[in-house]
This record gives structure tokens, C-alpha cells and sequence, in this order.
């Protein structure tokens, strides 16, 4: 068998088949590609012939996307930005609602594959994974975060059982020698955590995750897209999100089912009571996973689950603390 592209889209024919409705005519239409990437999606949207504006906080992306831009005659727009503001953005360019959003939550395979960037062990490089390339640094926190705080963030974001274990480890060698790349960190995690046989993960994942969460907000990001998403999508637009963790997906999760509930309550103890107007109406009771085929061919997309959702004609919803629950994490100004 040859080796896999590692650009190739996760789920690409589901993702078209939730975001595009069948009866509509996408020549018409304008989709929001919130992680642009390697550009696959809005490459595939591009080719029914709608309108995609694109967005990604990573310049890499956006200067590798150029040539896409070219030839997209007019159709594309691409923006360097976070996809939290996406309906920002849009409006910025005069679409003050559009037919679609499409969400690839987490770190893209262009970012894993560039040793430089910091996003993975798999080549030694500098302790980086910004995706803005600016602000506070894997290299920062692991250097100067005290050890309850590494704590947290790794035991939070990285669900990483030993994390105690693992912050230890970093505040003990830190002492000794900075740490600077990727490579002396997953000695440190691998160390402190340990390795058995049959293993499917190595056991510096969960801190790297963590560590790239943390730095980049992206829970934050992700709740903050989901909301813009409510207020820029049209009436029967819809909203498709592609993930790969469960702390991502427990969000994605929340969120529609709360906005496509119509009432509240309803146990023996509280009686059932009216909430807000449906924002949306769900088209996945249950998160839908890849094909055995594309398992085999895309490593990638094993993990990955979709999750999508259809606007309804109603007004956005004003309350929304109450939806996420994000977790409590240390300011990047924690001290050591």
C-alpha cells in the first residue's frame, strides 16, 4: 500500500454532505472556512462553485494559500485571523450573513509536519506550537509556570492521569538545563510517565496536547466560533464541525443540543419549563465518525467525529455563559 497524503481532508464527502443542502445552488452561496489549513475543505467547496471566505491565525497557512487564491478567480477570500471573531470578519468583507460554516478543530497536519514550529515530537525542534508564531510560548510556560500550574494544565487540558508526575519532572530538570525543544520534553513526559508495551500513545502526547490548548486558547476559540457561528449563519445555514478530542467535542456537543432545546427541566424534582427559541436544529443526534476505508487510508480521521447543525430563523441567544463551563486555567502571567 502507498503511504498515505498527509494533507488529505478528514471526512471531506460528510463534511460537503452536511454544509451544502441538496436543493440549494452553491454558484449562490458563501461558506466560512474557519480553519483554513492545508486548504482542502475550501478547496472542495471552491470546485461546486460557491464563494468560501477562509480564515486562519496561522501565517504559514495563509501564505501557502495564496496560489489557491489566485485561481479561485474571485470566489476566495482569504484572512489571517482567528476564527473566534469569524463573523467579524465576514462582515468585514460584506456578507453579513452567509449559507455555511465549517469548523477542523485542532492542529493541522502542515503544523505537525514542520519540526520548527514546535507542534511535535516526532522531529527534535524548538518548544514553540504558537500558531500566530507570536505571544507566550510552549517555552515559556514549561520554564517558568510553577508546578501546580503545569499541574492543572496538563491534568485539564491533556486529561493526563500522572500529571503530577509530569510537572515534577519539568520543575526537577528545568532546574538543571532549560527546556528548549520538543526533544527534551518528551524525555521529560516519557520519563515521568512511563511506557508499557502496547502503548497506542507515546507517552509525551497528552502534554503536548495540553501545552498546545493552553498557549493557543483554543477552547476559548472554539466556544467563541460556535457563538459567532449563531449570529452570522442565515436561516437554514448550516454549521458543521469536524473534532478530534473530547474536550472539544463535549463543547461542540453542549452547545447544540442547548440551542436546539426547546424546553428546560422535566425530571420528577422540576417540572418542565420554556427556554428561549431554538437556535438551531440538530442533524446529528449522535457525532458521526469516519469509514472503516478512510480509517485505512487517513490515520487522522480514526479519531475524528462530526457534529452539525441547521440554522433556524431565530434571534442569536444573549445568554451563553452558561453553556460551556469552561475549565479554570492558569493566567499566562502565572509565575513560578
Amino acid at each position: 500500500m502507498t503511504s498515505p497524503d498527509p494533507h488529505i481532508p478528514v471526512m471531506l464527502p460528510e463534511v460537503l454532505s452536511y454544509l451544502i443542502k441538496p436543493e440549494s445552488d452553491p454558484t449562490q452561496q458563501t461558506f466560512i472556512d474557519g480553519t483554513f489549513g492545508n486548504g482542502g475543505y475550501t478547496r472542495a467547496i471552491l470546485e461546486t462553485g460557491a464563494n468560501v471566505i477562509a480564515i486562519d491565525r496561522d501565517p504559514t497557512a495563509i501564505e501557502n494559500g495564496r496560489e489557491l487564491f489566485r485561481k479561485s478567480t474571485g470566489k476566495l477570500n482569504l484572512v489571517e485571523g482567528r476564527f473566534s471573531v469569524l463573523d467579524k470578519h465576514s462582515e468585514n468583507l460584506g456578507h453579513d450573513k452567509v449559507d455555511g460554516v465549517v469548523l477542523d478543530i485542532g492542529v493541522s497536519s502542515m503544523q505537525l509536519d514542520q519540526a520548527e514550529r514546535g507542534f511535535s515530537f516526532r522531529t527534535d525542534g524548538p518548544l514553540d506550537m504558537r500558531m500566530e508564531c507570536s505571544g507566550l510560548s510552549a517555552a515559556d510556560v514549561v520554564n517558568s509556570f510553577s508546578k501546580n500550574d503545569l499541574k492543572r494544565i496538563i491534568s485539564v487540558l491533556g486529561e493526563e492521569k500522572k500529571a503530577g508526575y509530569v510537572a515534577h519532572a519539568i520543575v526537577e530538570a528545568r532546574q538543571e538545563k532549560a527546556i528548549e525543544t520538543t526533544g527534551h520534553l518528551a524525555e521529560i513526559a516519557e520519563f515521568a510517565v512511563g511506557r508499557r508495551a502496547g502503548d497506542k500513545i507515546h507517552p509525551a502526547t497528552r502534554t503536548f496536547q495540553a501545552l498546545r490548548i493552553y498557549i493557543n486558547r483554543e477552547l476559548e476559540e472554539l466556544a467563541d466560533a460556535l457563538l459567532a457561528s449563531e449570529r452570522i449563519l442565515k436561516p437554514s445555514g448550516r454549521l458543521v464541525v469536524v473534532i478530534f478530542h473530547s474536550l472539544e467535542d463535549r463543547i461542540v456537543k453542549k452547545f447544540i443540543k442547548d440551542r436546539a432545546k426547546t424546553q428546560g427541566g422535566g425530571s420528577r424534582y422540576m417540572p418542565e419549563v420554556e427556554v428561549a427559541p431554538p437556535t438551531f436544529l440538530e442533524l446529528t443526534k449522535r457525532a458521526v465518525s469516519a469509514g472503516d476505508d478512510e480509517a485505512q487510508v487517513n490515520p487522522r480521521s480514526r479519531s475524528a467525529k462530526l457534529r452539525a447543525a441547521e440554522r433556524l430563523n431565530t434571534a442569536p441567544r444573549s445568554s451563553m455563559a452558561d453553556v460551556f463551563n469552561l475549565p479554570k486555567l492558569p493566567s499566562d502571567k502565572s509565575g513560578a
